[in-house]
């Protein structure tokens, strides 16, 4: 019987394009990847200078200030109240999406099953392949939201978890987090809310699944996006107690910790809202520059109802060739969608992830 194979890496595939894109006058635009360009906030940085953070070995849970920040900022953010017994910190967030169905699974080996949106990070159904778990999409509306009411009763009942992502990435839908939580309430099948992407939600205010309801429910939140700190790998999961001490005590067997100093920096990031501020107005003003210079190029651009994607149907459904043509023309690498479902096949996904100068580098170039 044979072994895994791990499949080719999404982002792997896109070197070709990566190699025309480049030898264009001006170079390479790359909008491929959501890795963020600007710099962490200064008071971030001031804070990994404290060398003391680096001597010990780090609590897994996360220290009690770490905790407390995030708590802090769910109830500025969203009116939420936890305590610091209900939050934990995790080394960004992708390794705890990869990880959750493994450690469900442990808890309740009877069930096999993760549900996730069809369209969506990938990381969703290959955590429940890495777990040996059925990886099942759910289908998604028109505004790229999450349809509850398709997911078939046999599913639910060998569920683990149910994925829900707001905004989304990558076609920024807004789901109806209410109905998620109480979905998952009635069918005992806890909900994982992946709202990473929160802080750039374009219509309405910011919105979290803790707004309505803890029991059942976990919501996790990165710095990533939010605060320009990628590369620090440094997040949190928070919402109901008792999963989220399932969760953090596997972790901590496992030896899952985010550094000390990361977790320094990170209690000061939590507990700045300002930098956020600054950055909101930078992804818009690139997206509605991509917006403005993909329309006029003929295609069907417009900005999201959340997050700092534009998702963009491919001419005739052919997503690689449109890809091609904006390497080709634009030296502007972008996704296919179908690195996020098959369901995304004949779309793009182009990322507002570089500086606006470089973004009209790219747009005059395919306009010329």
């Amino acid at each position: 019987m044979a072994g895994f194979t791990p499949p080719p890496y999404p982002y792997d595939r896109l070197a070709p394009l990566q190699l025309t894109a480049s030898l264009l006058p001006g170079g390479l635009v790359d909008l491929s990847i959501g890795t963020p360009c600007d710099p962490p906030p200064p008071i971030v940085g001031a804070a990994l200078a404290d060398a003391d953070a680096a001597r010990s070995y780090p609590p897994s849970l996360g220290t009690p200030a770490y905790r407390t920040a995030a708590a802090d900022w769910l109830q500025r953010r969203f009116g939420v109240e936890l305590g610091i017994e209900a939050v934990a910190a995790c080394m960004g967030t992708k390794e705890l999406v990869a990880g959750v169905p493994h450690w469900l699974r442990l808890r309740t080996p009877e069930r096999d099953t993760v549900l996730y949106p069809e369209i969506s990070y990938p990381t969703y159904a290959m955590g429940a392949t890495l777990a040996g778990c059925r990886a099942v999409p759910v289908p998604v509306d028109e505004g790229w939201r999450i349809r509850l009411d398709a997911i078939d009763e046999a599913d639910a009942a060998r569920a683990l978890c149910l994925w829900v992502n707001t905004p989304g990435n990558p076609a920024g839908g807004l789901d109806d987090l209410a109905a998620a939580a109480a979905w998952g309430q009635a069918h005992g099948v806890p909900v994982f809310s992946d709202e990473c992407y929160a802080e750039f939600t374009w219509d309405g205010p910011a919105r979290s699944i803790l707004s309505h309801a803890t029991a059942g429910v976990v919501a996790v939140h990165s710095l990533s996006k939010r605060s320009n700190f990628a590369g620090a790998r440094v997040g949190f999961y928070a919402g109901d107690p008792d999963l989220v001490r399932f969760l953090s005590e596997v972790r901590k067997h496992a030896g899952f910790m985010v550094p000390g100093p990361m977790q320094l920096a990170g209690t000061v990031a939590w507990a700045d809202d300002d930098h956020v501020v600054l950055q909101r107005q930078r992804y818009l003003d690139r997206l509605d520059a991509l917006a403005a210079g993909l329309s006029a190029f003929g295609l069907d651009a417009s900005r999201p109802a959340g997050a700092f994607y534009l998702w963009i149907p491919a001419p005739h459904g052919d997503a690689w060739a449109l890809a091609g043509e904006l390497a080709a023309r634009g030296g502007l690498l972008v996704s296919p969608g179908e690195f996020y479902g098959a369901a995304g096949a004949g779309h793009i996904r182009v990322a507002a992830v570089q500086p606006l100068e470089r973004i009209e580098v790219g747009l005059d170039r395919l306009l010329s």
